[in-house]
């Protein structure tokens, strides 16, 4: 009896864990119907790489919602970049954060002719015409950037939410911007080896903080769809299942069993949606 007991006790736990916003949820209706370009409608390999203005003008103009990272530089600028550190893209060593936005400026995006743009000059030029999934990159325990951010958005004229793989990019908007629609990102991070076993990364990977963050859509790499809190969090409890990142008309076909919202990069879908 008292195992029952235990395990119910354990069910219930485990259900409030996962369990994201349930009331006061922000109007997801402006995001649907659209797919959403990642970085940008982007090719590394051209004159239009991941996250430029360049890539962002051809997801406007082909009238895809588009997917963007954000950090902030040495100088507290919120600049638009994926990675934490240069090495990839620019080709230069360190991270974002040891430069500032003027000596960035110096760096080539993947040998293109495009620079690391400004998260404003970046939402000058959108201007509401199509909605945005922001992402911040938040390394470890500073969500400053969230903050920097936000006052960029606050008057912003176009529809967006925010996501992080951060939980603490999420609180800080629980806290300060209930009305902003939140997501968590997630993935099966048993995958990385460097990560397997880490006690972090198993919470995250089963959303086991959602209960202090209380997300209304849920961001999961979709080959793992399968995964039993992704399926709690959206299909029992109701937050926008979001897959990324989709990478072929087959990929698109499948994850539309289990997601609504639909992330895309190296091809350019035949449908918007």
């Amino acid at each position: 009896m008292i195992f029952t007991w235990i395990a119910g006790i354990a069910a219930v736990l485990y259900l409030l864990a996962v369990m994201p916003r349930m009331t006061g949820r922000p109007d997801r209706s402006p995001f649907l119907g659209r797919l959403y370009a990642h970085r940008g409608l982007h090719d590394n390999r051209t004159e239009a790489p991941e996250n430029s203005m360049a890539a962002f003008r051809k997801a406007v103009d082909a009238g895809y919602g588009i997917e963007l990272d954000v950090q902030l530089t040495k100088d507290k600028v919120p600049v638009v970049f994926h990675d934490f550190t240069l090495q990839r893209v620019c080709g230069q060593p360190g991270k974002v954060s040891d430069y500032t936005y003027e000596e960035l400026q110096a760096f080539r995006l993947c040998r293109s002719e495009e620079r690391i743009p400004k998260f404003a000059d970046f939402l000058q030029m959108v201007n509401g015409k199509v909605p945005l999934i922001i992402e911040y990159k938040i390394e470890w325990t500073d969500a400053e950037v969230c903050r920097l951010g936000d006052a960029l958005l606050r008057d912003y004229p176009g529809v967006y939410c925010i996501e992080s793989f951060n939980p603490l990019g999420l609180l800080w908007y629980r806290k300060h911007r209930k009305d902003v629609m939140r997501g968590q990102l997630s993935m099966d991070f048993s995958k990385d080896e460097a990560l397997r076993g880490k006690p972090l990364y198993f919470i995250l990977h089963y959303l086991l903080l959602n209960f202090l963050t209380r997300p209304d859509f849920i961001a999961y790499d979709h080959h793992s769809m399968e995964n039993l809190s992704f399926r709690l969090a959206t299909k029992g409890f109701g937050a926008l299942p979001v897959a990324w990142t989709i990478k072929s008309e087959a990929e698109l076909a499948g994850a539309r069993k289990r997601f609504r919202l639909f992330i895309f990069d190296s091809f350019v879908p035949a449908e918007k949606e």
